[in-house]
């Protein structure tokens, strides 16, 4: 994923800033309180899963910890990309949006065939809209499943847990549009 030491320090001044202590934190995202003090230090690389749950206690989207400063502009290079990419998960968001000050979040996911977006069903504030652009993808909302192949989208109440799985041969990729940001 890159710098730890960054991401780390990232996640302890929005701790701080938010008031919480590192055991308060720790408790709501289900780990030792000397877990996330490694990760706050650089020591300890979390998972995608555990990032997500550092982001939801800490009430920002989890792209918040990737972006450097502000930025205003209206185009974003392929190559100048936030992107989330962890060792072993198979799977790479990446921040379409410029930044996450708009009223809607872009992201673009590439899952290698059988990877999940999570390990349990997630969900967050907001509503969400997906395009499958490669690959097959199936999607879990609430008690609700669907398949879907290129071309198809799904529209849906975000605050619902869910949870998507790449089950063709190749990889799947999409794109989700997010309102308000907080993924």
């Amino acid at each position: 994923m890159g710098d730890n030491k960054k991401l780390g320090q990232r996640i302890r001044t929005k701790r701080k800033a938010r008031g919480f202590s590192l055991n308060q934190v720790a408790v709501k995202i289900n780990k030792t309180s000397s877990y996330l003090s490694q990760v706050e230090r650089g020591l300890a690389e979390p998972s995608i899963t555990a990032l997500r749950e550092i982001a939801k206690a800490l009430e920002v989207p989890i792209f918040y910890f990737l972006i450097e400063e502000e930025n205003h502009n209206a185009v974003v290079r392929k190559a100048e990309r936030r992107i989330l990419n962890f060792p072993g998960s198979h799977l790479t968001f990446e921040l379409l949006s410029p930044d996450l000050n708009r009223d809607m979040e872009i992201i673009e996911a590439t899952l290698e065939p059988g990877a999940e977006t999570s390990e349990d069903p997630l969900n967050h504030l907001g509503e969400e809209c997906t395009v499958v652009l490669k690959g097959e993808m199936h999607i879990k909302i609430g008690d609700k499943e669907y398949e879907l192949k290129k071309g198809d989208s799904i529209y849906y109440k975000a605050s619902l847990p869910h949870k998507i799985k790449s089950i063709g041969e190749e990889e799947l990729k999409f794109i989700s549009a997010i309102t308000p940001p907080n993924f």
